[in-house]
């Protein structure tokens, strides 16, 4: 996992020996933003409005991150719409490449560039920072629109809806406040807890990251327990934000990361509600659980040295879920 400095690549891991052992994500570089008139959104300039075919999705099937926005592209019916890049499994010294020697994967559909930060050197040939996915790239500006996933899911929730005509909203105005208190503490402990732990390098920043996780696993147990998602009857983007971790958990965050206190089949609610966002229309198709066991322990050399590939077990996600008797 390396970075670029002033457009040139450097093959660095994360620096935790600064930090006390503990991992600090990079900021996103890229925050501007798709709209239905192409006006300037939150953040970042105008000029990109919603049309067929002009956005392609840069994705790796193994990382969470790029998975909500595989998610929202089959939710919002913008298939056919947005295009999709799918690199390499192994990210290894040269970072995520567009190689097309392993099932799923499918090489850079646009330039044939091999490898990921070719993409962001296109759009800014002196850029300094981590090569990450997602990427949402602009055929017509040929740049990068957008490189972080918790807005590139708000734009595909209602940028195309006049294009495709899917109204469902994922964002309701009326849950804001509870969706954005929801997201802020399944992020900072759940989301990126499970990286936390799994790439400290000292035991208190590991236990710093590891304990709050599974609280934060307990208060979700609980939590759904009366309601069926995490904000009531009504299921919203901070649902499929968490899905994308439930689901490697078990296969992955467990062993690799050490998050081994308990799994997600350990937990009652969690696990029938995992099961049925997993049984949504569209969403397993997203899933690649060999791209996404692959990645983790055959790229991450920091934490798993010998390249293992675990046989993991084999839960039923298709099993009956048996969350409709929830009630509010």
């Amino acid at each position: 996992m390396g970075r670029l400095v002033d457009g040139e690549w450097h093959d660095e891991w994360y620096d935790t020996a600064s930090t006390g052992g503990k991992f600090v994500r990079d900021t996103s570089k890229f925050r501007n933003w798709i709209t239905a008139d192409g006006r300037a959104g939150p953040s970042g300039e105008g000029g990109f409005q919603a049309a067929t075919g002009r956005y392609h999705l840069y994705v790796a099937l193994a990382c969470p991150w790029a998975h909500r926005t595989l998610i929202f592209r089959q939710l919002k019916g913008l298939v056919d719409h947005i295009g999709v890049s799918v690199v390499h499994p192994d990210m290894m010294s040269d970072g995520w490449e567009f190689r097309t020697d392993y099932p799923g994967a499918t090489g850079d559909l646009l330039y044939g560039v091999p490898y990921a930060r070719d993409i962001y050197l296109k759009a800014d040939p002196g850029i300094s920072g981590r090569v990450t996915v997602p990427i949402l790239w602009d055929r017509e500006r040929e740049t990068i629109v957008s490189n972080e996933s918790a807005e590139i899911i708000r734009m595909f929730n209602k940028a195309f809806d006049g294009i495709t005509g899917n109204g469902d909203d994922y964002y309701p105005a009326a849950y804001r406040d509870e969706i954005e208190a929801v997201n802020a503490r399944i992020y900072d402990t759940v989301n990126n807890g499970v990286y936390k732990a799994g790439f400290a390098t000292s035991q208190d920043a590991y236990e710093k990251a590891v304990y709050p996780l599974f609280e934060s696993l307990d208060w979700l147990e609980a939590r759904l327990a009366d309601r069926r998602y995490l904000i009531g009857d009504t299921i919203t983007e901070a649902d499929w934000r968490l899905f994308t971790t439930l689901v490697r958990f078990d296969k992955v965050y467990h062993l690799h990361f050490k998050c081994n206190r308990r799994r997600i089949v350990d937990y009652p609610n969690l696990w029938g509600y995992l099961r049925e966002l997993y049984q949504w229309p569209g969403v397993a198709r997203t899933v690649d659980f060999d791209h996404i066991v692959r990645h983790y322990h055959y790229s991450h050399d920091t934490v798993n040295p010998h390249r293992i590939i675990p046989i993991n077990p084999v839960p039923d996600f298709t099993a009956p879920h048996g969350r409709e008797s929830i009630a509010v």
